[in-house]
């Protein structure tokens, strides 16, 4: 059986699921499915099973006070959901807004609670097929993002990939700043 992952503006991507519904890999050995995406000139990924869906760009209505990568929150079939620019969570310049821009909408766990997040990235290059003997662990040094983000660093076609913990990519501030959304809309 397979299920389409919905890329805004491209091709969906098929992916194995198992008839119980959680995303498997086919094949033998310890492979698991990633959403590989890109800010600016480099690649990141993150467990497919935290992605619900990838949405076309639209512009977050902006929240006073909040967190300066917290670009506002969009209505996402009637749910208030915030919008994070990862570039700016990982010590960059914003994102800038372009053709292949989008919102990878995941899950996160904070507290006891889920939250439903927006991640503002440069584009989504594919879903991926991972194996567990190609990911490292996270460096001491040697990348721009702050290695407690990191779950892994994978080896695909020569290149490194980061595997992002999306979970600890958010800062104990902003996931304060996401519940108060949330509690306003309860």
């Amino acid at each position: 059986m397979t299920t389409d992952v919905a890329v805004a503006g491209a091709v969906s991507s098929p992916v194995s699921s198992n008839p119980g519904g959680n995303l498997v890999s086919q094949g033998v050995g310890a492979e698991q499915l990633y959403l590989a995406f890109r800010l600016s000139d480099e690649v990141f990924a993150i467990d497919i099973l935290r992605i619900r869906e990838i949405i076309e760009y639209s512009v977050p209505t902006s929240v006073p006070m909040m967190p300066p990568s917290v670009r506002g929150v969009i209505n996402l079939r009637g749910s208030v959901v915030p919008v994070i620019d990862l570039a700016i969570r990982f010590g960059r310049e914003a994102t800038g807004v372009g053709k292949r821009t989008c919102i990878v909408i995941v899950e996160v766990q904070h507290e006891g609670a889920t939250h439903v997040l927006g991640l503002m990235v440069d584009g989504v290059n594919a879903v991926m097929e991972i194996d567990a003997a190609n990911v490292e662990p996270a460096p001491s040094f040697g990348t721009r993002v702050n290695t407690e983000f990191i779950e892994g660093m994978a080896r695909v076609n020569g290149k490194f990939i980061i595997i992002l913990d999306v979970g600890r990519a958010l800062s104990i501030e902003e996931m304060a700043a996401i519940k108060a959304v949330d509690a306003q809309n309860e």
